[in-house]
């Protein structure tokens, strides 16, 4: 039995997010509990040159969507970048897992051979089969954001372990 394009990627983008939303749940309580301002976590980089973690957590939800959403043919929910606090990063992710449970397994059908293109008509245009697109290039973009996302928590002193990161599988 072979595994399907759909079982690749959309309960593991559900899982991580939903383990990224438990996450933050976790910082938001912890900036509550400690009397930090939630922007001192939001706002937190691990070095001067990469993104907060509220940018992390963004990026991490437009793969989560992108990926599958290419892979199905259908067409990519595009989101505003607009969250400025925890309850509106966390309504993201809801809205991201709402999407990837409207997609049905049968919408993969022949992705792993599907043409992906990333950055059409542009110098940086790269063509990918599905099934290149989502292992060598979709899931580990998507992870690089979610564990960012948990280091500048961890670094951050909020209370969170391997078990955090990992959610229910």
């Amino acid at each position: 039995m072979s595994l399907s394009m759909h079982a690749a990627s959309v309960p593991v983008f559900k899982q991580f997010l939903s383990s990224l939303d438990a996450l933050l749940a976790k910082a938001e309580q912890h900036a509550a509990d400690r009397k930090i301002d939630p922007n001192a976590l939001l706002q937190a980089r691990l070095f001067p040159d990469m993104f907060p973690l509220l940018r992390q957590v963004q990026i991490a939800c437009d793969f989560a969507k992108s990926v599958p959403a290419r892979l199905a043919s259908v067409e990519v929910p595009v989101y505003d970048d607009t969250e400025e606090n925890f309850e509106q990063l966390r309504a993201r992710i809801a809205k991201t897992l709402a999407f990837a449970d409207g997609l049905r397994a049968e919408q993969f059908d022949g992705a792993e051979q599907r043409e992906i293109v990333l950055r059409p008509g542009t110098p940086k245009e790269r063509k990918l089969d599905g099934r290149t697109y989502l292992l060598h290039y979709g899931l580990p973009q998507f992870f690089f954001h979610v564990t960012t996302a948990y280091d500048l928590l961890r670094h951050s002193g909020v209370e969170v372990g391997k078990k955090d990161y990992m959610g229910a599988y």
